[in-house]
């Protein structure tokens, strides 16, 4: 038997600090630390420390080819084959960034078809090179696209600078990796199912971008034989809003139907849960708009992983991982009974809070600039300096620095569509009934006890999004605070009161 090679005490401590820089979340400010650190820099631009880290990986593993010129992680012992396996993998993964990136956008301008993977090939055939056998190698490949669709539909669909949205990647980051990543490589990449997440936050604030990251983002084999991955990424996520279908189609929406299960079912219907990819995601959005039963049914699913067609007898597996969103606050249905605790225990693995426009803006005022240019950009607009300057300076005019925005970015993305169209936007003033109107109505003593309690129940509503905490603020029980802001006149006026 040939004798394993030992690494010097420098190869070891350099090829220790990359596989630490491999294992840290890209998204958090401890991934540039590792980075310098690998270097031995006190201070840099990312980028450019990430550039030197590989050209002194590449230095380092020229360095250790053995016979044949050929650098075989199989020819080092215990933790030292350890360290030079995850050099190899480091390096390989960002020589090839380019090649994947660029199969992302020929795969999002493809569709539903697979595409041809040059570069993954290569990758495939380079890990070989280096000693894997070809299964372990295609698995390593697929671990490479993963990780960069993750990185890619994260920091496209998900910009700004605030802390708060810094925090929002990184927990995406680990939603799909884990907060350990040697978790998911050594055993986990193929279990995903069992974990669902459950985000939270305001209408508007980007719920749907960050389950469409999610579901892009899952694992999908790499088939070597193929020279493609086993499906394309845009199979990967399908979304289902429960408030939109009434409760005698959400069944069949979900599950779907067999032909002539019901009055109208002229043929065969596949639901969402038919229709999701074993390797991607199903949205199930307006999670607190679903009444009781449709919780029963969805929560069998979780918990048996299996659902059977309306009006069909065969029981389909659902292997996707199941992402729900909400605008609504949990705690309260719970308490009123109208959202059941084993339900919400089957869908919190990981719950991630989206936060709303207007604490991006208050700890990073120039987020607003970064928004209105990533939206003119993707409404094929002009998205030069001039063209966000008319934007920002007609915003600045209409609604001013201090605007709430009630809509989030939803409502954002409609102001630059105004601006566009008009050259002005006004904001909002009747959200939640309590705008410029009400505010004119209270200067001119036009407003009863009702009305004025009513508007500044909506106004404290649409700035904590909860009705508990609108109770505690102005002394009322959250039942009446519910029916003020869904302008519902409360019973004997004054029920409620503390």
């Amino acid at each position: 038997m040939n004798k394993r090679l030992k690494l010097s005490g420098a190869d070891q401590g350099f090829l220790e600090a990359v596989r630490r820089c491999a294992f840290t979340n890209p998204f958090s400010d401890e991934r540039l630390e590792a980075d310098l650190r690998a270097v031995g820099l006190a201070a840099g631009e990312w980028e450019s420390v990430l550039g030197r880290l590989l050209e002194e990986l590449d230095r380092r593993l020229s360095a250790l080819t053995g016979p044949g010129g050929r650098l075989s992680r199989r020819a080092f012992e215990g933790a030292d084959e350890e360290r030079v396996t995850a050099g190899v993998l480091f390096g390989l993964f960002h020589r090839h960034l380019a090649g994947f990136d660029e199969l992302i956008r020929r795969q999002s301008e493809a569709g539903d078809e697979s595409c041809e993977a040059g570069c993954a090939q290569a990758a495939h055939e380079a890990l070989t090179a280096y000693g894997f056998e070809r299964e372990e190698a295609e698995r390593y490949v697929a671990l490479f696209y993963q990780l960069r669709r993750a990185f890619y539909f994260i920091s496209t669909g998900l910009v700004g600078g605030s802390p708060c949205m810094k925090r929002l990647r990184r927990r995406l980051w680990d939603n799909i990796f884990t907060h350990d990543i040697r978790w998911y490589v050594s055993g986990l990449w193929n279990r995903m199912e069992d974990f669902s997440t459950l985000l939270l936050g305001e209408t508007g604030t980007g719920k749907g971008a960050a389950a469409y990251a999610l579901g892009c983002s899952g694992f999908i084999p790499y088939q070597s034989s193929r020279r493609r991955f086993a499906e394309s990424f845009t199979r990967a996520f399908v979304s289902i809003n429960l408030s939109q279908y009434s409760e005698s189609l959400i069944e069949s929406e979900l599950f779907g139907h067999r032909k002539g299960a019901f009055t109208g079912a002229v043929e065969r219907h596949d639901g969402v849960f038919a229709r999701c990819s074993p390797h991607g995601a199903i949205l199930l959005d307006e999670i607190g708009d679903a009444s009781v039963p449709v919780q029963i049914k969805l929560l069998q699913v979780l918990q048996q992983r299996t659902f059977s067609p309306v009006g069909g007898h065969e029981s389909l597996r659902f292997e996707g991982r199941v992402i729900a969103a909400t605008n609504r606050d949990l705690g309260e249905l719970r308490r009123a009974g109208r959202f059941r605790d084993d339900f919400f225990y089957r869908l919190c693995s990981d719950q991630i809070e989206v936060p709303p426009l207007r604490q991006r803006l208050s700890e990073a005022p120039c987020e607003r600039e970064a928004l209105v240019r990533h939206i003119l950009a993707r409404l094929g607009g002009a998205a030069d300096g001039a063209s966000v300057a008319r934007v920002l300076a007609a915003l600045e005019t209409g609604v001013g620095g201090g605007y709430r925005w009630p809509g989030n970015v939803r409502e954002l993305e409609q102001a630059v569509r105004c601006v566009m169209l008009t050259g002005t936007y006004r904001g909002d003033g009747e959200a939640y009934g309590g705008g410029d109107a009400w505010l004119a109505a209270l200067a001119r003593g036009e407003l009863g006890a009702k009305e004025l309690t009513a508007g500044y129940c909506r106004r404290l509503y649409r700035a904590s999004g909860s009705f508990g905490e609108v109770a505690r603020r102005v002394g009322l029980d959250w039942r009446t605070v519910k029916r003020y802001v869904e302008d519902e006149a409360p019973a004997g006026g004054g029920e409620g009161v503390r």
